[in-house]
């Protein structure tokens, strides 16, 4: 009579598990491609929070993923304004509206922003040693940029929360360092 030994076959079972598993974990966010930039006509780019605006040639990638959404994301907190007239353009995309500088409201990178499914949810920041609440009212796009849609200003990196000037006061952040801040975030 043969036995059958599942040992080697169970093992070779498990370490293949493994390695997928690992991988799957270490699946990173990289760029889809690029776009070139051009340069906006005279006056179409609004600097008002020192936004950057495209430049002619350069090369800026473009990404249709976010990193992974955990409990404790980490992202790169800037600065946008959301009202008529401000450097974010034209209206939110989650509401069609404008929104105060005043009111704590963000947009997210494309691949958080999940085709509009954290639409006007809130979210938790953390940094400085504080926590504040703000709502998802728009994308920051990391697909596309450098053209009038996008105030001609390049996509968004993949981990960016662009956030209004009232989730930097609840963070407690010196008017003079407002611009990048590495922050934590998690769905509300």
């Amino acid at each position: 009579m043969k036995t059958f030994n599942l040992g080697t076959p169970l093992l070779i079972l498990v370490i293949l598990l493994v390695t997928h598993c690992l991988g799957t974990e270490a699946q990173v966010c990289r760029p889809s491609g690029s776009i070139r930039g051009r340069n906006p006509p005279p006056g179409e780019c609004n600097q008002e929070n020192d936004s950057d605006c495209c430049v002619e040639g350069k090369l800026y990638p473009v990404y249709r993923c976010s990193p992974t959404v955990s409990g404790n994301t980490k992202a790169v907190l800037t600065l946008n304004s959301f009202q008529a007239g401000g450097d974010g353009g034209g209206p939110s995309e989650c509401d069609n509206q404008y929104h105060s500088d005043d009111t704590p409201v963000v947009a997210l990178s494309t691949g958080w922003y999940n085709k509009g499914r954290r639409c006007l949810n809130d979210i938790i920041i953390s940094a400085n040693g504080r926590s504040v609440r703000a709502k998802v009212v728009d994308e920051c796009d990391s697909t596309m940029g450098c053209d009038g849609d996008h105030d001609y200003q390049p996509p968004c990196n993949n981990n960016i929360v662009d956030a209004s000037k009232a989730v930097w006061k609840a963070l407690g952040v010196p008017n003079d360092q407002w611009g990048e801040l590495d922050i934590t975030w998690s769905d509300a």
